[in-house]
């Protein structure tokens, strides 16, 4: 296999990428919505800072005005004080730099990391609000992205770059007023000087700028692309494709190499130009200064004072701490366009539209009354009931059962392409009704509507006699138990993911749920029990054993309606039994969804619905199906095969 070179330019993708308009003010805006005292307090930190370190060249040019009087009237007694004087109030202003240096990089350290802090809840929180359609878009490695090297952009430039910037322009107009004040002639020439600084480095800056906004994409790309390559290792190495991941991953590495190394390579010639046209301008100016001197020139001023010595040493310090901060500026130019591009990518993620819901029906405690009929009330009875609030103020209680109904349902992931057409079927409480079909033939899609992940085209869904689109999302889930194929644990202990189901559940409810499950004995054999932890999605268990703890999970939320997609996929045989039973228990009295390739856990089905190319084809028992001797029928005798 051929390996990609290591400087691969990069995809077109990452091309043309520019720092957006608006950002930087949007972050601004979100900073002092965090921080809406202490950001101003800092800032007038940062401007006494700046000012107070540019005001010393006047007392610069004050002392050598009073050396040069005295060396000319030789009176070096009477001047003595004036001396002492200037100089210790130069001695203040510096104490008062320091102070102010000091407290400003204290509060940016609160800021920046507390901004970040606060930056990651506002995304993980509207993440939470997101539609199950942008994770099944986006890739996880990109998601974690945002995380990581988008907010580590955002801290160099909050932290950093920012305050820089900040004391570098209020230096650059301090200096420069005190410049015109003195001598309009020599601040001209730093002007000319200064022109030629600002033209060098945006022909620089453009051309390293492009490059650093092409890198954050490229490593957005590699994290995503390293987070698949991990979970799929098993994979690669069963399929020995190890050297064409190795290829794929120099292909990736090579993009982030060709984009850091011309966006630094352009970066770092940045500032020795910048220092070279300073020192150009340094000369110049003191060649111009001293000429002027020689020559009695008219010194044209804002002071009133002639050329002398006394203006032109203060002068060229003053040249040297422009030129300084002009590359200060320039050199922090990059890292503001990679924090913008980050807080662009950040930005983007909390402009995602959060999943919408209109539903007003909500899922309340209830008791029975005497009439047989329901009521609200505070303490758990382990009855439910959906309160409906009608427009005309009335309120009604359905009781919860079960009752899933579907009337010629239309779905599609996208507008232009219809995968489920015409599905109508009912599943009254306490029923098993089970979807066969091969894969793609829309099993899941189906489940997912009952969720919720997916709001249908046409057709109605209705729960217990509502249109689902009425219930709140949060409660319509809350009644809903669910075992997907892909089992999920998180970093926790056995008792932990088994209460995950429901969090007000006691131990003895998540224990009685896993012996439910069939999950207890397996449990019970593990080093700490119940107390195990588990780590990295519980790879010290089974497939099976994750997949039983799953089915416990959702036994413990005590659910009235159960969806098993490819519950026991990854089961033995002997272990299926077991889950049968406990699975046969956790169904009576509830409405249950089964999809499985086994035909075997759906032979008890009240029904069975067969789908081919998202159409329901067949449905009945398992009797009526085999006699009428069609798919199903063809399935079950191996004369064809689920894909």
């Amino acid at each position: 296999m051929k390996k990609t070179k290591a400087n691969t330019a990069p995809s077109t993708t990452a091309r043309g990428q520019r720092a957006p308009k608006g950002v930087l003010r949007r972050l601004l805006r979100t900073l002092f919505e965090f921080y809406p005292v202490l950001l101003p307090v800092t800032l007038i930190c940062i401007l006494v800072n700046a000012i107070v370190s540019s005001v010393p060249a006047i007392f610069m040019q004050n002392i050598i005005a009073i050396v040069d009087k005295s060396y000319k009237t030789g009176d070096w007694a009477s001047v003595s004080g004036e001396i002492l004087g200037a100089v210790g109030i130069l001695i203040v202003m510096y104490i008062i730099s320091l102070i102010a240096g000091f407290a400003y990089t204290q509060l940016m350290a609160i800021i920046t990391q507390g901004s970040l802090k606060k930056m990651r809840e506002k995304m993980f929180s509207h993440m939470q609000d997101l539609p199950i359609k942008y994770f099944d878009t986006n890739g996880h490695g990109d998601i974690m992205s945002y995380y990581t090297n988008d907010v580590d952009t955002l801290r160099q430039m909050i932290s950093q770059s920012l305050p820089q910037m900040l004391i570098s322009g209020v230096t650059l107009l301090t200096v420069f007023c005190i410049m015109m004040y003195y001598s309009a002639i020599l601040g001209l020439v730093v002007v000319v000087g200064v022109i030629c600084m600002v033209f060098s480095a945006r022909y620089v800056t453009s051309h390293s700028s492009k490059y650093f906004l092409r890198q954050q994409v490229t490593l957005a790309k590699a994290e995503a692309f390293m987070e698949e390559m991990m979970t799929g290792q098993k994979v690669i190495k069963v399929f020995c494709h190890e050297e064409g991941a190795k290829a794929d991953f120099d292909k990736v590495n090579g993009e982030i190499f060709y984009n850091a190394r011309n966006g630094n390579r352009f970066a770092n010639i940045l500032m020795p130009l910048l220092s070279n046209i300073g020192n150009v301008m340094y000369v110049v100016v003191a060649l111009v200064g001293g000429a002027l001197m020689l020559t009695d020139v008219n010194n044209i001023s804002i002071s009133g004072m002639a050329f002398s010595i006394s203006i032109v040493v203060p002068f060229l310090n003053m040249t040297k701490q422009f030129a300084g901060a002009i590359g200060q500026v320039s050199n922090q130019v990059n890292m503001v366009i990679m924090g913008l591009a980050g807080a662009h990518r950040i930005f983007a993620l909390l402009d995602e539209q959060p999943e919408t819901d209109e539903g007003y029906v909500t899922l309340v405690n209830a008791k029975e009354n005497a009439d047989g009929s329901v009521s609200e009330c505070e303490e758990r009875t382990n009855v439910w009931a959906w309160k409906h609030q009608h427009h005309d103020g009335t309120i009604t209680y359905t009781r919860l059962q079960g009752d899933v109904r579907f009337f010629d349902v239309d779905f599609g992931y996208t507008p232009e392409k219809t995968v489920l057409h015409n599905i109508s079927l009912y599943a009254k409480p306490g029923q098993k009704v089970a979807f066969v079909g091969s894969t793609g033939a829309g099993k899941t899609t189906i489940t997912n509507l009952i969720n919720r992940f997916y709001d249908i085209e046409d057709g109605k869904i209705r729960y217990d006699g509502i249109n689902i689109n009425k219930i709140k999302k949060a409660d319509l889930r809350h009644s809903l138990g669910i075992v997907l194929q892909d089992t999920n644990l998180f970093t926790g202990t056995v008792m932990e993911n088994i209460r995950y189901g429901n969090l007000d559940a006691c131990d003895e409810e998540c224990i009685a749920a896993a012996q439910l499950a069939g999950a207890d004995d397996f449990i019970r054999r593990l080093p700490d029990g119940y107390n195990t932890m588990l780590h990295g999605n519980g790879a010290n268990l089974s497939q099976g054993q994750r997949q039983l703890l799953a089915i416990a999970r959702a036994a413990v939320a005590d659910p009235p309606v159960m969806i098993m997609d490819e519950a026991t996929s990854s089961i033995d045989t002997r272990t299926e039994a077991i889950v049968q039973r406990g699975m046969d228990a956790l169904m009576t009295g509830r409405t249950v969804f089964v999809i499985a390739h086994r035909l075997s856990t759906v032979q008890n089905a009240n029904a069975i619905m067969v789908l081919d190319h998202g159409r329901i084809i067949e449905r009945g028992t398992h009797e009526d199906l085999i006699k009428l001797k069609g798919t199903y029928y063809q399935l079950y005798t191996g004369a064809l095969e689920l894909d």
